[in-house]
């Protein structure tokens, strides 16, 4: 069943039948798929998160890209004069800040629930640290744009691009702390032994190494 999905990983390069040996993988997908219950079927369309112990991973992507788009979106509205621009990058902010409500929710669930030693502790309260600051400081924000009843102007606006560069720091530095914290220190990793994956390559590509010219 997860041949479709090894092929959208790794190319065709290991599968001799192309495209037609893609779609047979496909449809064989989706008919083991739907020949499983409930929880098979949510396993098997959504094996990452059937196996999450906790959500906050996939979540903590959405405010990142909603408030990085809405800085530069807003930044560059703003330097071009594109007001319409600067309206699109409201939107984002408002979405953002929702998306910072949940994941901060999620990730103070995690925390409490998510096995972890001393030397993973005081990073993890850092990371939550910054993600309060994170949703304190959008939510300042989108009260301030939607409290303004317009967009903002003149050296109010200045004041508000700064903050949301401090935003887009303090993001960035959230974000770092995530991965230290699991690609370093494995929190809410399951270790397995990874063998090592030969790729086949095409013909003639061993014909060239055989054949040096």
């Amino acid at each position: 069943m997860n041949n479709f999905l090894s092929f959208q990983i790794h190319g065709d390069a290991d599968h001799d039948g192309g495209i037609a040996e893609s779609l047979a993988s496909l449809l064989a997908f989706f008919e083991g798929a739907t020949a499983q219950g409930p929880g098979g079927l949510f396993s098997a369309i959504m094996p990452g998160l059937a196996s999450m112990d906790n959500v906050h991973p996939l979540l903590v992507h959405f405010p990142i890209a909603f408030l990085l788009g809405f800085f530069a979106l807003d930044l560059i509205g703003t330097l071009a004069k594109k007001q319409a621009w600067r309206a699109v990058a409201s939107c984002l902010l408002y979405f953002g800040t929702v998306a910072a409500v949940v994941t901060v929710t999620a990730g103070f669930i995690a925390a409490s629930t998510v096995a972890h030693g001393e030397n993973v502790h005081e990073i993890m309260e850092r990371h939550e640290h910054i993600g309060i600051a994170v949703l304190v400081l959008t939510s300042l924000l989108s009260l301030w744009r939607r409290k303004s009843g317009s967009l903002i102007q003149g050296g109010a606006n200045v004041l508000f691009l700064i903050l949301a560069g401090l935003l887009c720091v303090l993001l960035s530095l959230g974000a770092d702390l995530g991965g230290l914290m699991v690609y370093k220190y494995g929190v809410a990793v399951e270790a397995v032994a990874v063998p090592e994956h030969a790729h086949e390559h095409s013909s003639h590509e061993h014909s060239d190494h055989d054949h040096p010219h």
